[in-house]
């Protein structure tokens, strides 16, 4: 299965040229004139599917716009790489592997071959097998070594075995089983371990040991510390196998660690770590939820995917959503973009986002190992609403950067107080409105003038009340927080990336740079503890180790 096209140096083609050209014809348009001009450029800007209502209409956009971005979609290869991807191809040509999380949402029945071998039975078998654990624990048939029933999960994982699943477990808060807690452990910091494990027992606690390898430093250095409490609380080492369990695919390892192997859960090399929560990786999602619900997660998700694959491009949220980035980032200058969400349950999303987008796209050479020679994956930030409102939104209004955002709401709150709900719900679309439509300097004169001020204080006050507005956003709308709707909006950002990727010309499925400080962490811990004599590579780190050395010697 060979990679499904050599990428080439995306500025020559003609859809990008003639994006610059309408770019340099955009350069005055204004959103609030194409609002007042166009009374259906809402109804031309938005699309439903999957649970999810985009709103794209405050955007640096027209028809055209959209058009010449389908065709630029449509010249890089789109259809052939989302099939190729689909299909099991190789569309990670450095690690020369397929990325095929959409298989693990994809039904009963199904074929798909990967190195001329069905796939599909074993993902079944994986689920069939969280489902047999998720049941004994949620019936109390998983027994402690006091022969008490489990009550405590604790995730030990770090990086996409942490972000997606801490992510999904908060956002469903509101379907979470009674009975079991689930807790995540990632930081290498004591500190988090400390603070964990004075609110547990051992003798009812259940530890999730999630590592592909099982030789990631974080997560294993959590795993034995946590093994040594375990040992010190009480418990023994013949009954270690009632309180750990793992995911993983070097069985060897986590059997040597003291996990039994029917306890151990494979992943597979196809499925990389930031888009593994439909996985074995989603075991204390499931254990959050209940089997039904993480069901439903992965039904809502594969929703998406259908639509991904099939609609057409004009009318594809992931398609245009990717397109939109692609046209900020390279064509109007913008160098970050924020993730807004208005719902407290969803106030990880930003952290999950942060790990697909900028480890999937923060890449500077095509799949071929050339260079690019265009900007590649934005900046990802942002916070839950309203609270950046009273804190980081004023860059948004006012500064000088270029800075899209998506807003992400629900319409019906499971905590209603009052009328909460509705003030957060308008606080969402106020702020998307502010942001298109700002405060021109007579508006602001006007303002004041209406308050009695004296002509001369107006003057002086007026410039810092204009708010140039013309900032783009998108909003997303879901009915309630629900696994189905949870599903179907992290498959939406997890193909908005995979498009970016195919116009770039990059691999969205490798991580090399964060293999480099991996490598030299381990020669300078040994330079810290002493085993190492040689100096660091540079000044600067063996001053800092001198320095670390020196005051834990006073």
């Amino acid at each position: 299965m060979a990679y499904y096209r050599t990428p080439h140096d995306v500025t020559t083609l003609p859809a990008w040229q003639a994006l610059e050209a309408h770019r340099k014809a955009m350069q005055h348009f204004s959103m609030r004139e194409a609002f007042n001009e166009d009374p259906q450029r809402f109804s031309e800007f938005t699309l439903s599917s999957a649970g999810l209502f985009l709103d794209y209409s405050k955007n640096l956009i027209t028809t055209e716009t959209r058009k010449l971005l389908v065709n630029l979609a449509n010249e890089v290869g789109l259809k052939d790489a989302i099939k190729a991807q689909y299909d099991g191809e190789l569309v990670n040509a450095s690690e020369g592997r397929p990325a095929l999380h959409t298989a693990l949402r994809r039904p009963v029945g199904d074929k798909l071959q990967v190195n001329g071998v069905n796939v599909m039975p074993e993902v079944h078998k994986v689920l069939n097998q969280m489902t047999d654990l998720v049941g004994r624990i949620h019936d109390g048939l998983w027994r402690g070594y006091t022969e008490k029933p489990i009550t405590d999960i604790v995730n030990i994982g770090i990086g996409g075995s942490f972000l997606g699943p801490e992510l999904v477990s908060e956002a469903l808060l509101s379907y979470a089983q009674k009975g079991v807690r689930c807790h995540y452990l990632a930081n290498i910091d004591g500190t988090e371990l400390h603070e964990l494990t004075s609110k547990l027992r051992a003798e009812t606690t259940l530890f999730i040991v999630s590592s592909k390898t099982f030789t990631t430093l974080e997560t294993l250095k959590n795993a034995t510390a946590a093994r040594a409490w375990y040992l010190a609380q009480g418990g023994s080492q013949a009954e270690l196998h009632r309180h750990f369990i793992a995911v993983s695919s070097n069985n060897a390892a986590a059997v040597a660690f003291g996990i039994r192997e029917e306890n151990i859960f494979p992943m597979w090399d196809w499925v990389g770590g930031r888009y593994s929560l439909w996985s074995a990786i989603g075991l204390p999602i499931a254990l959050a939820i209940g089997m039904s619900n993480f069901k439903e997660l992965l039904s809502g998700a594969y929703t998406m995917d259908q639509h991904f694959q099939n609609a057409d491009f004009d009318k594809n949220m992931p398609v245009l959503l990717g397109l939109l980035g692609v046209w900020y980032g390279n064509f109007w200058g913008a160098q970050s973009h924020a993730i807004l969400p208005y719902d407290h349950y969803l106030r990880n999303i930003t952290k999950h986002l942060q790990q697909l987008d900028m480890e999937s796209n923060g890449k500077s050479v095509r799949q071929d190992g050339v260079p690019v020679n265009v900007d590649t994956g934005p900046v990802i930030w942002g916070g839950v609403g309203a609270n950046g409102q009273h804190a980081y939104h004023q860059l948004l209004h006012q500064g000088t950067l270029l800075i899209p955002a998506d807003f992400i709401v629900p319409i019906v709150s499971f905590n209603p107080v009052s009328d909460h709900h509705q003030w957060l719900y308008a606080n969402c679309l106020s702020q998307s409105q502010a942001l298109m439509q700002g405060k021109t300097r007579a508006e602001a004169e006007a303002e004041l003038r209406a308050k009695g001020m004296p002509e001369a204080e107006v003057q002086r006050v007026a410039p810092h009340k204009v708010i140039p507005g013309n900032r783009p956003s998108n909003t997303i709308v879901v009915e309630r927080i629900s696994p189905r709707r949870l599903g179907a909006l992290v498959a939406m950002y997890e193909h908005k990336v995979f498009v970016q990727s195919v116009v770039w010309g990059t691999n969205a499925f490798d991580q090399w740079g964060v293999e480099l400080g991996k490598e030299l962490g381990k020669g300078v811990y040994s330079r810290l503890v002493g085993t190492e004599e040689t100096a660091a590579e540079d000044a600067s780190t063996q001053g800092l180790i001198d320095y670390f050395r020196g005051r834990h010697r006073g």
